[in-house]
């Protein structure tokens, strides 16, 4: 039977998305699941070839599987593997630290089906680049907005890998200096603890804190359950704090984006992921940030722009698209 069909997976701090792609493009079918409760490498492969076999079966079998394209946090395109990411608690040694794991050997051996990983916001860059915001684009720096912050970096057509497979980091470039907060890498300052989904909420709970008696909606939650997507309910009703919030985080993510610029002067910057639900409560206060902090010679020249891709489909393209 002919080989026209890859599958796809996005695997993110909280869950893993699979999808099973056909030669145009289109995701024919799908799968999710939860990583809560998954805290050892073990139980997240078993999980993880159950959803698998799970889709291959649905499609006929893994004779028409051509091959698994995997966009994962760190993960090394030259070498298959998931290197030290922080907030994967699987991905951990038997101390608790973060770990190097073989992870595409793994899969193709428990499955059968040759498998190629990527970072996860490369995987996201490829798929946005042949389907979605930023289609017949040569230069652009896709962002994701998730449980971290991740980036693809794409120059003069290619995705930028670097010589040891890790370029495009830039969730992980510092964003405060001095007194940052702590970062799950185990340095301080890095973007993602405030550009975040996790980030965000922090965010939102110092705020509460420091200002005890300022009214805000946000207070009818118990703190420490505060989410995102809380904030951001918040925000479009009116709730003066929860807009600060976001006018903080879209200030020092417009920051970072100006630095980003100078370096690759992308004809874009796409943002994806879940907090770009959050509509123009994020992207107003990064924009003008941005255009406040950018070299003259790239004022009002580079678009800020949402991913046109549902939820994790550029991910899971992407990925796919290793695999042709």
């Amino acid at each position: 039977m002919e080989q026209d069909l890859v599958l796809g997976i996005d695997i993110g701090g909280q869950s893993s998305k699979l999808g099973v792609v056909n030669a145009r493009g289109t995701i024919i079918e799908r799968d999710t699941f939860s990583s809560k409760g998954l805290n050892d490498l073990d139980s997240y492969i078993n999980a993880l070839t159950s959803s698998i076999n799970a889709l291959i079966e649905k499609v006929g079998g893994k004779e028409r599987i051509k091959g698994i394209g995997v966009g994962a946090p760190n993960g090394n395109f030259y070498k298959g593997t998931i290197e030290y990411a922080p907030n994967l608690t699987w991905g951990r040694d038997k101390d608790g630290n973060p770990t190097t794991i073989d992870f595409a050997n793994i899969v193709s051996e428990k499955v059968g089906v040759p498998v190629i990983l990527t970072n996860d916001a490369n995987a996201a860059a490829v798929g946005e680049m042949t389907y979605g915001a930023a289609r017949g684009m040569k230069n652009f720096i896709e962002i994701t907005l998730g449980t971290g912050v991740g980036s693809g970096i794409v120059i003069g057509g290619y995705v930028l890998y670097g010589h040891d497979g890790f370029a495009g980091e830039l969730g992980h470039t510092t964003a405060v200096r001095g007194n940052g907060r702590r970062c799950g890498c185990g340095r301080t300052g890095c973007l993602e603890t405030y550009a975040s989904a996790i980030g965000v909420a922090r965010t939102a709970r110092e705020m509460l804190e420091s200002q005890p008696d300022r009214a805000s909606s946000l207070r009818d939650i118990p703190l420490e359950e505060i989410t995102s997507k809380d904030v951001a309910i918040a925000a479009a009703n009116g709730d003066e704090l929860s807009k600060d919030v976001f006018k903080f985080t879209g200030t020092i993510l417009g920051r970072s984006l100006a630095d980003f610029v100078a370096f690759s002067a992308p004809e874009a910057i796409v943002l994806f992921g879940g907090l770009c639900k959050a509509g123009d409560l994020i992207l107003k206060p990064t924009v003008e940030a941005l255009e406040a902090n950018v070299l003259t010679l790239w004022k009002n020249k580079v678009k800020v722009i949402f991913s046109t891709l549902d939820d994790s489909d550029a991910a899971i393209l992407g990925a796919g698209a290793l695999a042709w």
